[in-house]
């Protein structure tokens, strides 16, 4: 087994586009969605529906590492039709296949809705359990569970990633200040996953994806410590219009 392979599930999405972009060539990765037509033809491509548990064993044979991103990401989505088959149920069978196949370690991708019914006014660390907010939410928070549960046994670290917004801020603009302290801008979410890749873990760990904002809705102490996050930038300087790092 290449130590190396990774494949990135949900790699036609908005975060998954960004991880394969900035990573294409730095990374041996196989890229898996169920429509891959928006993927790049010279990547190696897999058509996955994470409802089908053959499928997602195909996927993981020869993977080292497991980004997983795909899920249905709405906060509205309906529980029967869509989060219980494709956010529990998938997240169960890429779960078991990366088990199953052997992989070495399976980064998950959370969501800050997992924490999102503590109060707004409290900041939420890494070592806090999850308190979701709404269904979404309580569909992550199962998935922090399970792959807390298939750590267990020292074979395969899991990381969950409790991704907060994803934005792309602009100055001048207005947003909510939750949303401005939830801020992540795509290329602080990009080095974090990287992070999680590459850096020495074993057992299950729990990371906060917000970027280095003045005030963070999660914390971001344990997570500079566990997996070496730099983030670059500030939602709150960024819609100011001083931002510390040009792009």
């Amino acid at each position: 087994m290449n130590p190396r392979k990774i494949l990135v599930t949900g790699a036609a999405g908005l975060i998954g586009t960004a991880f394969w972009s900035a990573q294409i060539d730095k990374l041996d990765l196989r890229l898996a969605d169920i429509d891959v037509q928006t993927l790049p033809e010279s990547a190696q491509r897999f058509s996955l529906d994470i409802r089908d548990l053959p499928s997602c064993l195909e996927a993981c044979k020869g993977i080292d590492t497991v980004i997983h991103l795909a899920a249905d990401a709405s906060p509205d989505a309906d529980f029967m039709t869509s989060l219980l088959p494709v956010n529990i149920v998938g997240t169960y069978n890429m779960l078991l296949a990366a088990k199953t196949q052997g992989c070495k370690r399976f980064v998950f991708a959370s969501s800050a809705q997992a924490i999102e019914g503590y109060p707004q006014d409290l900041q939420v660390h890494e070592n806090m359990a999850p308190r979701p907010g709404n269904f979404y939410g309580a569909s992550k928070a199962f998935g922090e569970a399970l792959a807390s549960m298939y750590a267990n046994d020292g074979q395969m670290t899991t990381i969950a990633v409790r991704i907060a917004n994803v934005a792309d801020f602009r100055p001048g603009e207005t947003h909510s200040h939750r949303d401005v302290a939830a801020f992540i801008s795509v290329r602080d979410v990009v080095a974090l996953l990287r992070d999680c890749v590459d850096t020495d873990l074993s057992g299950f760990h729990v990371v906060h994806g917000v970027s280095d904002n003045r005030y963070k809705r999660l914390s971001i102490d344990k997570t500079r410590a566990t997996v070496d996050y730099a983030p670059t930038d500030d939602g709150f300087e960024i819609l100011e219009g001083r931002a510390a790092q040009s792009e």
